[in-house]
């Protein structure tokens, strides 16, 4: 790992930050920040394991390199709606639309 100015935040060999002390990249506690809306206290109560310090140094690793953190889970998004068209719909779904449980 990759020591950064932010102490609860390391940098993997391919430049991916991760928390310090973890396997948790930056990335998944700031998408429950951004899609939720969650308060650096309730990232906690849904990640115990971390601590506040921890949290708060992530999100200000966030702000500070926010557009390419932001382009990279666009990048990551995209690439699941890709592989999700390639794969098509699966069996369960095919079923469950043909008994008119899904739209």
């Amino acid at each position: 790992m990759i020591l950064t100015n932010y102490k609860y935040v390391e940098l993997n060999n391919d430049n991916v930050p991760y928390i310090a002390g973890t396997t948790m990249k930056l990335i998944e506690l700031v998408s429950g920040y951004i899609s939720y809306g969650w308060s650096p206290e309730e990232l906690h109560f849904q990640h115990p394991y971390l601590s506040m310090s921890q949290i708060h140094s992530a999100l200000a690793y966030y702000w500070d390199h926010q557009t390419v953190l932001n382009a990279d889970m666009e990048r990551r998004f995209d690439q699941v709606e890709k592989l999700r068209e390639e794969v098509g719909e699966s069996a369960l779904v095919s079923k469950l639309r043909t008994q008119g449980l899904l739209k």
